[in-house]
């Protein structure tokens, strides 16, 4: 129960964080839930589909970085954050009350976040307290990263007076780009060709660097939207 606990704890946090964030036009609590609950499903056909392309993988065996990083890059990245994608923008994004572009992040979160509390609580109930307390600080704030994100440019495309593609397409990239690196640097701790030149503190700090970048970006698209919402909705919060 207590490792439980430890899974989703984390994700919840996040969620409850960016719904404090969206104080001058809050979102229906039901589409913030429907958002959560998508995010869990969403594991069903990344993983479904990481099932099919592991072939893929192995077929560059012989080259070790390039099978590594078509691993992060588009085995686990692209099916992950294509999932995610798929249900924010056919579910969210076409909610009326998806009215300014800082709506995009918020459920942007919540379907990361959705999906980050099922996998955290598998990885979790199998590797124990050490993980669950490294994912509490790495991995799931990570899908957050991810998700805030791809979520900047879904409000953008929802709200931009030209075609919306290229944005949406642009919050997807990032999302696969910034999860992509992170794993990558993570995957490559687990090659032995890898080990023999590189150091793991190494690696590891390249993955987190990839992450504070990632970061960095997600705190400056929640600010520029929240000034938006503030100039759309006014100086006083809604009770």
């Amino acid at each position: 129960m207590v490792l439980f606990a430890l899974a989703v704890a984390p994700g919840i946090a996040i969620c409850f964080y960016i719904f404090f964030r969206d104080q001058y036009n809050p979102e229906p609590r039901k589409h913030l839930l429907i958002s959560f609950m998508l995010g869990v499903l969403s594991a069903v056909p990344a993983i479904v589909l990481q099932y099919l392309l592991l072939p893929l993988e192995a077929y560059f065996l012989s080259a070790t970085i390039v099978s590594i990083a078509i691993k992060a890059f588009f085995i686990v990245a692209f099916t992950e954050e294509s999932c995610k994608y798929f249900m924010l923008r056919y579910y969210a994004y076409r909610q009326p009350e998806f009215d300014e572009p800082f709506d995009g992040i918020v459920y942007g979160v919540m379907v990361s976040m959705g999906f980050a509390t099922i996998e955290n609580v598998a990885y979790v109930m199998q590797f124990g307290f050490a993980t669950a307390i490294i994912r509490m600080f790495i991995s799931v704030p990570a899908h957050a990263c991810f998700g805030i994100l791809m979520g900047y440019h879904v409000g953008r495309a929802k709200f931009h007076s030209g075609h919306p593609f290229p944005y949406l397409m642009r919050g997807l990239f990032l999302a696969i780009f910034f999860h992509g690196s992170f794993d990558f640097f993570l995957f490559l701790k687990d090659s032995d060709y890898i080990k023999e030149h590189v150091s793991d503190l190494y690696l590891v700090t390249c993955a987190v660097v990839m992450l504070v970048i990632g970061i960095g970006l997600a705190i400056k698209a929640i600010r520029e939207h929240e000034q938006i919402s503030k100039q759309m909705h006014g100086k006083n919060p809604e009770l």
